[in-house]
Parts: structure tokens; sequence; C-alpha cells
């Protein structure tokens, strides 16, 4: 192993290095002339002999007073555990690591956003003329901390070394001006792009006590980040650097972490803009150029009130839209936009406010999709890009609108049992069949995983209630529907319905749209003597209090329950066997059954000691709210109060059934509800094979408990219809209810609560394995023995086809909520 070599210089400039090897070794000598030459791996380039003794005088630097023995040892003259790394070009910047260095130096974890990063150990460039106690301070401390460092005497190569090493922290001896001048070397540094991200250090002289100190200005102007008052000592520079490590340092490899995050917004597909909180556009991707026509240059610093404005927006679209965004919630909807050609194209917009320091909005950021319904749009967002861009960026409306919020136990806490189907292809995969329907009894409340009863925080949400919706426009008729909402409440009687298109041309409002068109399909003015006025201002009042905050439990989910609803009560036999009371009492229940939920679980409220909890003592708290709550939001208000002109006798008997039906939603008698269904409708219906069907509906209706299992059944179905939904429906819905479900773990976690669905870990879960448990263990059951009544074929499909689905992802081993080839389309 090779020891420190011996320098020698000749009066002539000639420098001989002399490389002592183990005793009994012969010694080896290099020449090297006043040009350039190789030396233990250094590239040397010489100006003057004289200038080699004083750089490689480092080699044989004495430890600091308080190294330990065996470093003491390490470092005596002709010790061999000492081994140099030189590493920059130029004698003047030499790179010593010693086995310390190795030892100490170690990456470190930082977390930016949800960003994980390794930072590397740190860099220090020493930038001093001659060797004096303050740089072997410096040096010392660098040891120390277990930094990596780098020593120039000259401003070329301590540039070239920066450019080579790009250290993190350069010190510059700025004491005097008689060897180089440190505010010029600091400039020539910060004139390169890597010194974007480099904390630059400035050793000034120390003052007199008497003596005032001057301005830190000119060093700020000459490009250096802090002043080192002259102190010789390891200690104080040691501190200084560590505070430098953990100050600015680490904020700068954040922000160099950036870069990746804004190379990923300028390839991303989606128009991204960020504005400041007084809306100046601050950032704009090329998506966004491509779909408006502008070059960036002509966006960003500009007010978005300076640009033009589309006249197709309601007029106080603008109003809705700050009256979210300003109290930090997120909005989505469809916005008219006018590009720079003058043209306006429909576009699908979420817009998220972005909370920063003293929790202040300070950003916003808005994404924007083309909207995908509207085929003309498509084309002309198409021919706009064909003018000044090559190919077609527009890409079609996806409906994964997943807002960041809490969640409920709606989903979960609908179990089930089972009947055949008329579905062939479900033998394949069923586990269960008519048998089990007829051997099953009456359960426990369900304590699988992901349907415990989860741990409680303080009461989730507010007591305020919301009389009335804000803001949109809503038509006095049905008649008065826009025609775009018209076009796609068509197709409102069809299975297939999409709720989720509804919620984007709505703006998120689908209930009173929905609402309108059902209630008067089943003439519920009719039937409660009150005007269309009433019942549109009532809708809204509904729908004002579903948090739109919830990704799942939101008027969405409502509106899709409704939709439900109304389609099994056009089935044949479910329309024989209820009453047009029966029917209103379907349809009010489903549009109430979760209003004003939090998006956390029964079982969070009750382990929290909620005020809802202890109101209700712990039974049913959500469905007891629910219901309570619906019926003071509509008697409070004679406008919006639906029963005024209604019959008490009516009214008495139309109460209750909302009310049964929209506890049967709760998951604790669940089983027992499948149960009795299966014992009275389904085993009846069965053994009367010779009765016509006529004979058989007679009989339910001159049984009016047979008449309330329907009704329960049908509603617990409307509530967890998802898995048989249209594919594309049913990974959205799964989507949601996940985003809920890893809220409401995330939150417990937080607050150190009992984690009650431990495989709805964001990080851990996988969707379709909990889709698959849910289907086997809840939905085919009950969807049998519903489907046995109610003859429901296309429904019974596309749960098989779900099912498939899910089953095909999770023997991939895939966590998502598609298949790679489906991502990638």
């Amino acid at each position: 192993m090779g020891c420190a070599p011996s320098i020698h210089v000749s009066q002539s400039g000639v420098i001989y290095c002399r490389d002592s090897e183990e005793s009994n070794s012969p010694h080896q000598t290099t020449t090297i002339s006043q040009g350039t030459a190789t030396l233990h791996g250094l590239f040397i380039k010489t100006d003057a002999a004289d200038a080699i003794p004083s750089v490689l005088a480092y080699q044989s630097r004495p430890p600091p007073p308080s190294a330990s023995p065996r470093r003491r040892e390490r470092r005596e003259p002709g010790a061999s555990a000492r081994a140099r790394a030189p590493r920059c070009c130029g004698v003047e910047a030499e790179t010593q690591t010693s086995d310390a260095d190795v030892k100490q130096a170690s990456t470190t974890e930082v977390q930016i956003g949800p960003m994980r990063l390794t930072q590397d150990p740190i860099q220090v460039l020493l930038i001093f003329a001659k060797e004096d106690k303050q740089s072997d301070a410096f040096w010392w401390a660098c040891d120390r901390a277990g930094y990596r460092r780098n020593i120039a005497r000259t401003s070329e190569s301590a540039l070239e070394c920066f450019l080579d090493k790009h250290q993190e922290i350069i010190v510059i001896d700025h004491r005097n001006s008689r060897y180089f001048d440190g505010g010029d070397i600091c400039r020539s540094i910060r004139a390169t792009k890597p010194s974007e991200h480099t904390v630059i250090l400035a050793v000034v002289p120390r003052i007199s006590t008497d003596e005032e100190e001057s301005s830190v200005l000119p060093l700020l102007n000459a490009g250096f980040d802090r002043q080192f008052m002259e102190n010789s000592s390891i200690t104080a520079c040691y501190n200084e650097l560590v505070q430098i490590g953990h100050g600015e340092v680490r904020s700068q490899f954040k922000l160099r972490a950036c870069n990746a995050v804004f190379t990923a917004l300028d390839h991303c597909q989606e128009a991204i803009e960020i504005t400041s909180d007084d809306h100046v556009i601050q950032y704009v991707n090329p998506a966004f150029e491509q779909m408006m026509g502008y070059h960036k240059e002509e966006l960003i610093g500009k007010e978005l009130t300076e640009l033009p404005r589309s006249d197709k927006n309601c007029a106080d679209l603008l109003d809705t839209i700050n009256t979210f965004i300003k109290k930090g919630k997120e909005w989505q909807g469809v916005y008219y936009a006018r590009r720079k050609s003058g043209d306006s194209i429909q576009q699908h917009v979420k817009i998220n406010p972005v909370i920063g320091q003293g929790g202040k909005i300070r950003h916003f950021v808005s994404l924007k999709k083309l909207h995908g319904t509207n085929e003309d749009n498509k084309q002309l967002y198409k021919s706009h890009c064909d003018e000044k861009y090559t190919g077609d960026h527009s890409q079609s409306e996806s409906h994964s609108f997943k807002c960041k919020s809490r969640r409920k136990d709606s989903i979960d806490v609908k179990s089930i049992t089972s009947q055949s189907s008329d579905a062939p292809s479900l033998q394949t995969w069923r586990y269960s069949s008519m048998a089990r329907i007829h051997s099953m009894t009456i359960e426990a409340p369900i304590t699988k995983d992901g349907l415990r009863r989860p741990s409680g925080n303080e009461q989730v949400f507010s007591k305020n209630m919301n009389l009335s919706h804000s803001h949109l426009s809503v038509p006095n008729t049905i008649n008065d529907i826009p025609p775009c909402i018209a076009q796609l409440l068509d197709n409102e009687e069809s299975w297939d319905f999409n709720i989720f298109e509804l919620e984007a041309v709505t703006n998120k409002r689908p209930l009173v749209y929905l609402g309108l068109k059902i209630f008067a399909c089943f003439g519920v003015s009719e039937f409660l003597n009150c005007s269309e006025a009433t019942l549109r201002a009532w809708l809204q009042v509904i729908e004002a209090n579903y948090h739109c905050s919830n990704s799942y439990h939101n008027s969405t989910h409502a509106a899709d329950v409704l939709h439900a609803t109304a389609f099994f009560l056009r089935k044949d036999r479910v329309k024989e066997s209820l009453d047009h009371l029966d029917e209103v009492a379907a349809l009010i229940a489903a549009t109430i059954h979760d209003v004003d939920h939090p998006g956390r679980t029964n079982s969070f409220l009750c382990n929290a000691g909620s005020e809802l909890a202890v109101l209700y003592n712990d039974m049913a708290v959500l469905e007891s709210h629910h219901t309570a709550l619906a019926f003071q939001l509509t008697t409070k208000d004679s406008k919006c109060n639906i029963f005024k002109n209604i019959d008490k006798n009516h009214y008495r008997t139309l109460r209750q059934a909302i009310i049964d039906m929209v506890l049967a939603t709760e998951m604790t008698k669940h089983f027992e509800h499948v149960n009795k269904f299966v014992n009275s409708i389904n085993k009846p219906m069965a053994s009367e094979e010779t009765s016509s069907n006529c004979e058989f509906t007679a009989n339910i209706k001159n049984f009016p408990d047979n008449q309330t299992l329907i009704k329960r059944m049908m509603i617990k179905c409307a509530d967890v219809a998802n898995p048989c939904r249209p594919l594309e429906l049913c990974i959205e819905w799964a989507g949601r209810i996940s985003e809920e479900y890893f809220a409401q773990t995330d939150e417990e976690k937080r607050q150190g609560l009992p984690v009650v669905m431990p495989v709805f870990d964001r990080n851990t879960c996988s969707i379709p394995k909990s889709q698959i448990s849910f289907i086997d263990y809840f939905i085919t059951d009950m969807f049998d023995a519903w489907d046995a009544f109610a003859h429901l074929p296309v429904l019974m499909q596309h749960l098989a086809n779900n099912y498939k689905h899910w089953k095909t992802l999770d023997e991939l081993k895939c966590k998502s909520l598609r298949l790679p080839s489906e991502n990638n389309n």
C-alpha cells in the first residue's frame, strides 16, 4: 500500500515526486515538468513550481488538537492508513477524502410533500489562497461533520473544481484581496447554472469592538448568501457548516427536486394553470398552450380578468367558483373558455386551492380537460391545435373526479345473501346458491376487516344546516332544463345511465335535475299536492346539505341511488306489489338517505363520542340523523315543505315508510332484513309455481309487512348497486369509496385512534382484492335474492363482468383500478 509521496522541486522548476513503498521496496521517482503530469491519478497543471509545496502541504497537515489517537496516528508522516483521493483538476483544487470521511458520510432521507428523496453527503469547496488557521478550521470542521471537501487556491481552479463537483457549500476567503478578489470569484461561480442551488459563504475579517459592522448588501449583490466573521475555532466553523447543511442546503435540495415535478407538468396531457391567490397567472404547461392557443409568454404575469371570457357560462358561475375556492374547497365542473382565436370551448375544470404559509391560500391549481361528451367540441379543439401544433392532444373526458375527503360506511355497511339468477355466466364464479338462502339465520353485526366499528374523532361535521343551494340557476320547471342536461336525462330510464356525465354538466348538482325528471315521471307533485316550485326548492335544500367534499357520499351518490330506485320501481313485479304511496316514499327516502353525511362511518362517530352518537345512543347514528335532518329541513320553511298540503294520516304513513327505508340501510340489521325477504318473499314465490303472477302480487298487497320488506330490500340494493353498474362506472365508484376509506384510515392514524379498516391503507391496499371480498361477502347473495323477485338480468351480467375484471387484476397482483393496457389506452 503506497505511502504519501515526497516532493522535491529543483531550482529550475522541475518537480520530482518520490513514491515510497513498504520496506525493502525500491523507490520510484516521477519527474514532473513545468507543463503537465499525472501524479497518483491527479492531473496537475502548474503555473509555477513554487505554488506546489504550499498546496501539497495539506497532505501532511497535523490533526486538530482534539483529534482522536486513532486519527492522529493515521495522519502521522509515513502512516499507510490514510489515502488521498484527489478528484479535481489542478493542483490548486485539491480533494482530500480520508477513511473517516467515507465512514461518516451517509445519505439522508428527505421528504417534500409526497416525494421521498435521498440526499447524498454534502460537498464543500474551500477557496483560500494560503493555508492558515482559518482554512485549517474549516477543513477539520468538514471532517467532523462528515462532509466531503475540496480546496482551491486560485479563481481558475475554483471554478474548474466547482463545475466538476457541483458542491453544495462554497466557502470563499474574503478577508483581503492580496491574492484574489472573493467577490469576483463569487460572481464568476454565480454566472454558471449549477450555482443556482449552491450556498456561498464569505469569510470576512473580524472587526474591533469599537468599529461599526459593515452592511452585508455588497456581499449579497456579489452573490454571497451568508457571511462568517473570522473565527479559527473548529467548533464555530462546524456549527456554521452544519446549520447551513440543515437549513439552506436542504431547502435548495428540495427546490432542486421540484424540477422533476415541473418536468411532469410539462409532459402532462391535461392543461394545467397555476395562479397566485389574487389570480395572477404564474405557470401554464404546454398542454394549456395548445388548448387555449396562447404562448406562455402571453399569459404569465397577467390577471385572469384580463383574458377574454366566453359568454356561454351562467351569469353567476364565476361567483359560485370563487365562493368555493376562497373557502379552501375544491371546485369542479363544466366551464366555457375562450381561446385566443375567439372560439369558445367546453372544458371540464377542477380548481384546487393550495394552502401555504400561515394556513392561507397561496395558489390555485386548475386542471382542464376538453369536455369529452361533446363531439363538436373535440373536433373544434383538434382543428385549432392543428393550426400551430402537430398531433392531436385532445382526449376524451374521463369520469375520475376524485375529491380528497372523508368517508362513511354506506358501502361497507350493506351486507347480503343469495339466490339464483337468469345470467348463465354467473354460475362460473358464484360461491353460493339458493340452498344457502334457505339455510340463512340472523347474524350479528359484521366484524370482518373493513367492516368493524371504526374509531372516532370529534363530531366531524357542522351542525349548521344549509337551507338553500347557492348561486347556480335552477330551472323553474322540468321544461326549462338546459338542452345538454335534457339530452342526458333522455336516457334516464336505462340502467346504463351515466351519472358522472350528469355530475359534470350540472356542476356537481345532479340530484336537483335528476330528481325533477324522476319525480315528474312518478307523479310525486300530484300525490303530495304540492307545486313543482316547492318540489324544486326542496330538492335544492336537500342537495345543498350533501357534502361535495366527500369523494363518495355526496349528492352524486344520492342521485345514483335515486336512479336505481326508480329503475327498480319500473320493474313489473315491483310495480304491481307496491302502492303509489310506497313509490313516493321510496323516491323520497332514496333522495335523503345520506344527507349531511360526514364521510366517516357510524363506528367512527361512536368511538369518538360525537354529539350525534351520544344523541342517538350509538345506534343507527347516521341513518337516524339523515331522516331527522331531512324532515327538519323540509318542515322548517314553507317554500320547500312538500308535505304541507298532504292529509295528516297520509303524512304519518308516508313519514313512517320513509324512516323505515332509510334505517334499513344501516348495517347491524342487514342480514335480518335479507333473511326476512328470502323467507317471506322468495320462498313462497318459489313454492307457488302453479299460481299466476297476479295472484302472488295480490297476496303481497294484502300483507303490508311484505310491502315493507320489498321497500327495504329495494333501497338496500339501490344503495350498493355499484358493482352491478357498467364497468367504467363500477371502477369510478370503487375509486371514490376507496378514497374515503383511505382518508378515514389516515385520520385514525393521525389521531392515534384504532384503525378499523386496516386493509384500507392507501400505501398497501389492493382495491381489486377489496372489491372481490365485497362482492363475495355481500353483493352476490343480496342481489341473487332481489333478482329472483324483480328479474334483473342486465344487472347480474354486469356483476359477472365486473367480478371477472377484479379477479383478473388480482391475479396479476395489480393494486390499481385498471389493467396496464387499459391505463395506456
